[in-house]
């Protein structure tokens, strides 16, 4: 941890008594995240501690309990098993963690993001207007791919923002949405979408001590056009070139609902012998990713990195294994904000992106009422943590 993040002045009073409540498949989370602001709060130096504005400040554990049983037909009811009156509650939910599943009617069903973000409701439901505010930690966000409308279909994600906020939500907390101009649906209310961009720099950091990071060596790639501003990005911050590839696709056909993609078309400078970090939201079932991972190795690239945000893998991760057989990978990191399955976990070319100590930092703030800009623009840890890796280099060590 370093000095800044140790050295963060709270000593404003906080919004309310800090609750958490975690849903179905974010318990783990939760108590990572749950275990940060116990030691946090413990360690703190604060001369308001005693008076009643910090009432409950300090607690083994800050997480509610609560609970979404269901009836045999799979209906379901939210129950909040403690008093949440006057509370700053802050709801994580993970829509796309389908290893939870319920009965209905005798037959056992995997949890849906529909299943997820409707007991998402019911727990809201169940604060009934008591707590002082609410907000919701959705990494995933619910329906983010179903944004804009391009013919008669429906606008998903504007009108669950929108039923969020009518529910009594103040503020929502998303991670590298999709397309973030979402939010503008909800304009009156608070809405972040945050980057990880400096956690994936770390990870690579400390996976790979060899790496020479500076424009002859490196580049920084983005998968498609939709992605240029999360790689300009992390190639400014880094002092690199970028690239990126465009999708051409066959308008005239649709396989699973989408336009099928013909070829992915180069745009940049040469990547002979440079190591390539493709920087992207999501891995879905990893077609995209892969083959732009062969069409740089194609073009001479050294190392390939791959960072997503959410590593759904929705087609399995055996594509991965046969991609890193042959070379074509180095490496793949996505984050633990959504569900990681044990297999993908065990790979020896997957690196976990930790973020619970990230999500303790900003829930640790807010519910003190101060600014979290200096937590969403990573820009300074970003430059503290080249600076320690070149030092190794320098010294010869490794963390």
């Amino acid at each position: 941890m370093t000095v800044r993040e140790e050295t963060r002045d709270l000593e404003t009073i906080p919004v309310g008594s800090l609750g958490i409540i975690p849903l179905r498949g974010c318990e783990s989370m939760a108590e990572k995240i749950d275990a940060y602001l116990e030691k946090w709060r413990t360690e703190r130096e604060s001369q308001h501690k005693t008076t009643l504005a910090f009432s409950g400040y300090q607690r083994n554990s800050y997480i509610l309990k609560s609970r979404v049983p269901r009836f045999g037909s799979g209906e379901g009811k939210g129950e909040i098993l403690e008093s949440v009156r006057g509370m700053d509650l802050y709801l994580l939910v993970d829509v796309t963690n389908y290893s939870q599943t319920y009965s209905l009617c005798g037959q056992v069903n995997h949890m849906s993001p529909d299943d997820h973000y409707q007991d998402l409701k019911r727990i809201i439901a169940a604060v009934g207007g008591k707590a002082r505010r609410i907000t919701v930690i959705m990494p995933y966000l619910y329906e983010s791919r179903q944004h804009k409308r391009s013919s008669r279909e429906s606008l998903d994600c504007a009108i669950a923002l929108q039923e969020l906020v009518k529910m009594g939500v103040d503020n929502i907390i998303t991670f590298d949405a999709h397309d973030p101009r979402v939010q503008n649906s909800i304009p009156l209310h608070g809405f972040e979408t945050v980057q990880p961009a400096y956690q994936f720099i770390k990870n690579l950091l400390n996976a790979e001590p060899d790496l020479q990071i500076d424009s002859d060596h490196m580049m920084v790639i983005s998968p498609d056009e939709g992605g240029m501003s999360r790689a300009i990005y992390i190639a400014n911050v880094l002092g690199l070139d970028m690239g990126m590839f465009y999708k051409r696709r066959d308008y005239t056909r649709i396989v699973n609902g989408r336009n099928p993609i013909v070829a992915h078309e180069f745009l940049g400078t040469s990547v002979k012998n440079k190591d390539m970090v493709i920087i992207d939201d999501m891995i879905s079932s990893g077609d995209s990713a892969l083959e732009v991972a062969r069409a740089l190795k194609g073009r001479g690239a050294r190392k390939i990195f791959i960072c997503a945000t959410f590593g759904l893998f929705t087609n399995g991760v055996d594509k991965f294994d046969q991609a890193y057989a042959n070379g074509d990978i180095d490496r793949v990191l996505t984050t633990n904000l959504i569900y990681q399955t044990p297999a993908l976990l065990s790979r020896e070319w997957y690196v976990n992106c930790d973020l619970s100590k990230y999500i303790a930092y900003l829930i640790d703030t807010l519910n003190h009422d101060v600014s979290i800009s200096d937590l969403i623009d990573p820009n300074d840890r970003i430059q503290n943590a080249l600076t320690r890796y070149r030092n190794r280099k320098k010294d010869g060590k490794q963390d």
